[in-house]
């Protein structure tokens, strides 16, 4: 589709500067796009070789100054050059399509506009919302619950009595309501403690491919509205993560952890059990963390330390060769002394 960047910046909230009257018809890297394009200029590095790229339109910062090029300035030009490219590729318009090849239990209830892909299997007394997408080989177990605009990826499993909010993405691979990782101690055996407990996902959540999301004890592990996780993730039974946390790849949290809101945690991090991470924190990548984080904090290092303790350490650790050499040669100075002492002092006597 083409479309002039006039309108473009309407749809994205943002401000022409240049020619709104040229035309666009996608949305290409900065150093790819071609002059039916638009690109995006967040960063200063970028910002400075804006005459490098042959885009039609660049998206940039609002405080961006000067230059000669068509350009869609923007408050949050990251923001608003993701909705560019929705605009050029939106997803398809949802239509009522079940497949004959999909299993459904007794008592399936389901919304409008519903799209259910070959070999799914869903199990009974699901209800599953308005314009819901499953896609082939898809899991649902009995009483799962599934709210309008959720977009499951193929081969997710999604087990007994959970629930899933709206607009929530599960990427392919997932499995959701596994039971948590229990065992009694029996002198040399081990009992199984069963998880009777469920997994809440709330609205507005991404869940990346391969993530497990563990199962209840008793009660809910609970993901909050618009947290976002990257793949291979392991959440562990009892665990909440608050509202807008984002959490990179391979990390994992054990059971009973608590994550606040607006929380980073950083790739191949690892989290023990029934500690809270605050709002805010930031737990930065290959992190241990093995007591509780403030507010606000942020920790890296295993175990994990305040940044400033960390960065002293790491400082301390590169000079750690040089140290050896100098403490080397000063233990054989003072041998030498000492050997140079009881001479003289053998010679005197």
């Amino acid at each position: 589709m083409k479309i002039t960047i006039g309108e473009l910046a309407r749809r994205i909230n943002g401000e022409v500067r240049g020619d709104p009257d040229r035309l666009v018809s996608g949305a290409a890297p900065f150093n790819d796009a071609g002059r039916q394009d638009i690109t995006l200029a967040a960063e200063t590095s970028f910002i400075k070789k804006l005459d490098k790229t042959d885009a039609g339109c660049i998206v940039v910062p609002d405080t961006c100054e000067g230059g000669d090029r068509d350009m869609i300035l923007a408050r949050n030009p990251r923001v608003a050059f993701a909705k560019a490219i929705s605009v050029f590729y939106p997803s398809p318009d949802p239509e009522m399509s079940i497949s004959s090849q999909a299993s459904l239990g007794r008592d399936v209830t389901y919304g409008e506009a519903v799209y259910v892909g070959p070999v799914v299997s869903i199990g009974d007394r699901v209800s599953i919302g308005d314009r819901a997408r499953i896609q082939p080989h898809v899991f649902i177990g009995d009483d799962v619950t599934i709210g309008d605009d959720v977009v499951i990826h193929p081969n997710v499993s999604i087990l007994e009595r959970c629930s899933i909010g709206k607009r929530v993405i599960i990427h392919a691979g997932t499995v959701i309501g596994s039971d948590g990782f229990g065992f009694a101690p029996d002198q040399s055996t081990y009992h199984k403690v069963p998880h009777v407990g469920t997994v809440v996902i709330e609205d507005d959540v991404e869940i990346g491919a391969n993530n497990t999301i563990d199962r209840a004890t008793f009660g809910k592990t609970r993901i909050r509205r618009g947290v976002k996780t990257d793949n291979l993730i392991q959440i562990a039974h009892n665990v909440e993560i608050g509202e807008d946390t984002v959490i990179a790849a391979q990390t994992g949290i054990a059971g009973s952890a608590t994550i606040g809101r607006h929380a980073v945690l950083a790739g191949q991090v690892g989290i023990s059990g029934h500690l809270t991470i605050g709002d805010n924190a930031v737990v930065g990548p290959q992190a241990g963390v093995a007591k509780p984080v403030a507010a606000g904090e942020t920790v890296m290092g295993s175990p994990a330390v305040p940044i400033k303790q960390f960065l002293r350490q790491s400082s301390l650790l590169a000079r750690l060769p040089d140290m050896k050499k100098k403490l080397a040669a000063l233990v054989k100075m003072m041998r030498d002394r000492n050997v140079s002492e009881k001479k003289d002092n053998g010679f005197k006597e």
